[in-house]
């Protein structure tokens, strides 16, 4: 979960991403942040109050700004954006974005950029905050596709909405269709899937007894 360090405790998308991160770890998934206050903070916080639940927060150092915040189970640092960027990439199973700065919007495009270019696949990218999103979405439609910088299959890669519950389905959803994925691939003998196909069996057996 990416979004604003500025955000403050108590504003709105604050409550959102602490009530996503709430959802989301009551249905057994795991939280990664980059670490820090605002929506991070917040996202962080929904999940430290399940005990089985990791909370982890990836910080990097920064003259202002980024300190850790203390509802992480898990925390590490790291020096330089990039690395940072890749560990939070390459260890989740999808995306979701809240409104925030030059650093969120960075996270955004390169996880936009590695699906595109099929460097990853079976993730989904949620952006939630349509009044807050939906001119750069406009953007993107009107000046990149409309000028063939990028295809219509592109402009269907984010999922732009204020729906919690919806982010929470799809994000299930998309646990089977990435355990499908690597079983067509012949991975379905790799640790990944196997996690994969673990948790999703969990979760069907936790539902029946729920």
């Amino acid at each position: 979960m990416f979004g604003s360090a500025k955000a403050k405790n108590g504003s709105k998308y604050y409550k959102k991403a602490e009530e996503l991160s709430l959802m989301l770890a009551k249905k057994g998934f795991n939280i990664m942040t980059g670490g820090g206050p605002g929506v991070m903070e917040a996202a962080n916080k929904g999940a430290f109050r399940y005990k089985n639940i990791e909370s982890i927060g990836l910080n990097v150092d920064l003259p202002f700004e980024q300190t850790p915040n203390k509802y992480t189970t898990i925390d590490l640092s790291f020096d330089y954006f990039f690395s940072r960027k890749v560990m939070l990439v390459k260890y989740s199973i999808a995306y979701v974005i809240f409104p925030g700065g030059y650093g969120t919007l960075d996270e955004l495009f390169e996880a936009l950029t590695l699906i595109q270019t099929k460097k990853i696949t079976g993730v989904k990218i949620f952006v939630f905050g349509v009044a807050f999103y939906k001119p750069l979405l406009k953007f993107i439609e009107n000046k990149l596709y409309k000028n063939g910088m990028i295809s219509e299959q592109d402009l269907h890669i984010i999922t732009l909405t204020d729906d919690l519950e919806q982010i929470v389905r799809e994000i299930e959803a998309s646990v089977l269709d990435q355990i499908d994925i690597l079983k067509e691939s012949g991975l379905d003998g790799t640790k990944y899937y196997k996690s994969l196909a673990e948790f999703f069996l969990e979760e069907k057996t936790d539902n029946k007894e729920a």
